[in-house]
């Protein structure tokens, strides 16, 4: 078999993965469960090429996430469920519904009466939903009902917390503004110091977790992204503690040589050259 720019091409590989007898045994044994974390993990190396800008990992792993689809629409394909076609169709046709002033006779919106749109489309197709569970004798998850349904579970802690937020406001449940969200991580610092003080480890836990909640809300109100704002917080650690460690080398050690106050030291120093200008303003540089 080989190689192709046609995604039929794709699917043809994929079913022969799957075929018994003649098929791979590690794709035979996988199953919607087994796969769903690869899925997440493509998904994620799919965002981490386009955070570093390489346009060829992009292709790459665009590659790999799409394979991802074909998998799981395989496995549906083969216990009768659906098939990859279906999938195609399913998302063809809420776009062409979610913009109508797109592909309908609504034109000439605002980014605002876009979104505004957006979201009458969205609590429609959510009725909808309901009713065509109803009609299938299917019972209504108890997760697709009340202001926050729909949040998925698998999402990353921080951006789960960002949207139920998110959500909860469009029901005035919310604070006005975002120092009062500043006061209130004062609030939870505080019961985080008490709860220290009583050595209990789970009221820790549950105190750290109301803080990184409350952090994410923050975030939201200055319509920042709590994962971006982590992500490039942890680059700048990377970045640092590397300097840190080139620091040492240049002198034949390494961190575990060094005293906390040492590495304290050199973090402070590698942090002040970071934010040194380039050139000193009025330097000559001819």
């Amino acid at each position: 078999m080989k190689p192709s720019r046609d995604i039929a091409r794709l699917i043809e590989i994929m079913a022969a993965l799957r075929t018994p007898g003649t098929g791979c045994p590690w794709d035979l044994e996988q199953d919607f469960a087994s796969v769903a974390p690869y899925t997440v993990e493509e998904a994620y190396e799919v965002a981490d090429a386009i955070a570093r800008g390489d346009k060829l990992d992009l292709r790459d792993e665009l590659g790999d996430l799409l394979l991802q689809v074909v998998f799981h629409a395989r496995m549906a394909e083969e216990e009768g469920s659906f098939a990859f076609p279906d999938v195609v169709e399913a998302i063809t046709s809420k776009l062409i519904r979610r913009h109508p002033h797109v592909f309908g006779d609504t034109r000439d919106l605002s980014p605002a009466e876009v979104k505004a749109l957006w979201h009458r489309i969205k609590a429609q197709e959510k009725a909808d939903k309901a009713t065509a569970r109803e009609a299938a004798g299917l019972p209504l998850r108890e997760e697709e009902s009340g202001v926050l349904a729909g949040v998925p579970h698998s999402l990353p802690a921080l951006t789960r917390a960002w949207k139920l937020q998110a959500r909860a406001s469009t029901v005035g449940f919310d604070w006005n503004n975002a120092r009062l969200v500043l006061d209130k991580i004062r609030e939870e610092t505080q019961e985080i110091d008490e709860a220290l003080a009583s050595g209990d480890k789970a009221a820790i836990q549950e105190e750290i977790g109301d803080l990184l909640f409350v952090v994410a809300n923050l975030a939201r109100h200055v319509d920042a992204d709590p994962e971006g704002c982590l992500a490039a917080a942890n680059a700048k650690f990377e970045r640092r503690f590397k300097g840190i460690e080139a620091a040492l080398e240049a002198n034949g050690r390494n961190p575990k040589d060094a005293t906390l106050d040492e590495l304290e030291a050199l973090w402070q120093s590698v942090k002040r050259a970071e934010k040194k200008p380039a050139v000193e303003p009025g330097s000559d540089v001819s």
